[in-house]
């Protein structure tokens, strides 16, 4: 017999309830909507058990997630807002910053990493690129990697 898979992709239609109850918990858990896991359990409709047998191990899976991350990297002025403004285009572009890593500046610059999900940004890459490239202290920019 072969090997059990450890994941599974399966249709949430055919799943019992429990399992969409929980994710319910859970999400109502990280935006605050809850504020411990008993009370995000009641609001979700599941039991405290239920919850806890399987809050490590149900997940949603959005298809689109993975297939609309971009990473940027920039070296930028060492100004005041730059970052800012330049997080301010992706945000206007439709793009939620996920991750941004900045080095401390040295000889008047300083290298910084953004990670965002692209999934709401309706330009091609270079027409994005050359808007960020527009922003005040940019110095360069380029897209390092898309997922």
């Amino acid at each position: 017999m072969e090997e059990k898979p450890k994941f599974l992709l399966v249709d949430s239609r055919v799943l019992p309830e429990v399992f969409y109850k929980v994710v319910c918990a859970k999400r109502m858990l990280a935006k605050g909507k809850a504020k411990s896991s008993s009370e995000a359990a009641k609001l979700a409709g599941v039991s405290r058990s239920a919850f806890y047998k399987y809050k490590d191990c149900v997940f949603p899976y959005e298809s689109k997630m993975g297939d609309s991350i971009a990473t940027f990297s920039a070296t930028l002025e060492d100004e005041p807002g730059v970052l800012s403004n330049l997080l301010a285009e992706l945000y206007r572009a439709g793009a939620n910053i996920l991750t941004v890593n900045q080095s401390i500046p040295v000889d008047g610059v300083a290298l910084v990493t953004v990670s965002a999900r692209t999934i709401g940004v309706v330009m091609e890459d270079d027409q994005l690129l050359r808007m960020l490239e527009a922003v005040a202290g940019v110095v360069e920019i380029r897209k390092i990697n898309s997922q």
